[in-house]
């Protein structure tokens, strides 16, 4: 289950005080770009051992990106990284390391951190040490999308910090069903809503591993619940 997650808030929710941004603003699609750049040059170091694909997910892809007020922390964008290894010449650890050491390599030239390893996710930060701030940061998620029993499956490589190993792990099920939630939501005019409550959960957050693509994830089950949802049911 996705709800029940996220840590409560203070005073009534607001420990941050996010509010949106769009992606079409030029500060935004220039480090897109950049993010775009570094990706490219990434596949190159990495070809000689396996190919990928990328794509935004999450707040860029839905423009719903954030920045909180409150804080040196700015917004954030998510990727995803779709390995082709169908052969599984190589294990989870060993193609999280190549990309974490490709990325850790370009990213400096475009004036980002090294690439660090959280649970979910690889992060590089733009970060102005003049000012102690994140100007922006990134996450990339290394996945495999597939199918079972005919429907769309998701795994993801996930770092065990306790044991210091990696391993492939299947999505959860609001992950899996998340597009069609989406779609759900659009259909009966809640978007709007969606966005408001996206918001507020994510001022009301105190878990600093919970991410944006999680949250979004949680709003999303948490307002299909809300208003009943099933799969091609029309509200009303």
């Amino acid at each position: 289950m996705l709800n029940g997650w996220l840590g409560e808030g203070k005073e009534n929710g607001m420990e941050h005080d996010f509010q949106y941004i769009s992606k079409h603003d030029p500060e935004v699609r220039a480090a897109y770009a950049n993010l775009t750049k570094i990706l490219r040059r990434t596949q190159d170091l990495a070809r000689e051992k396996f190919t990928f694909q990328f794509y935004p997910v999450g707040s860029f892809s839905r423009n719903m990106i954030t920045y909180d007020a409150k804080s040196n922390v700015g917004y954030d964008f998510d990727i995803n990284i779709e390995v082709n290894d169908d052969e599984k010449a190589y294990f989870a650890n060993e193609i999280r390391d190549i990309l974490r050491n490709a990325l850790s390599r370009v990213a400096p030239e475009y004036g980002y951190s090294h690439a660090k390893d959280s649970t979910r996710v690889i992060t590089i930060k733009m970060v102005d040490h003049g000012h102690s701030r994140i100007l922006h940061s990134c996450d990339f998620a290394v996945v495999h999308n597939g199918e079972e029993n005919g429907r769309p499956m998701q795994r993801y490589i996930r770092f065990r910090k306790e044991t210091q190993s990696y391993f492939w792990c299947q999505q959860s099920k609001g992950y899996d069903e998340l597009p069609e939630k989406v779609k759900w939501l659009k259909r009966n005019s809640l978007w709007g809503e969606l966005r408001n409550y996206y918001r507020s959960k994510k001022n009301a957050n105190t878990d600093a591993d919970c991410h944006s693509r999680t949250i979004f994830a949680i709003s999303v089950h948490e307002m299909c619940q809300k208003y009943g949802y099933y799969p091609g049911r029309e509200r009303g």
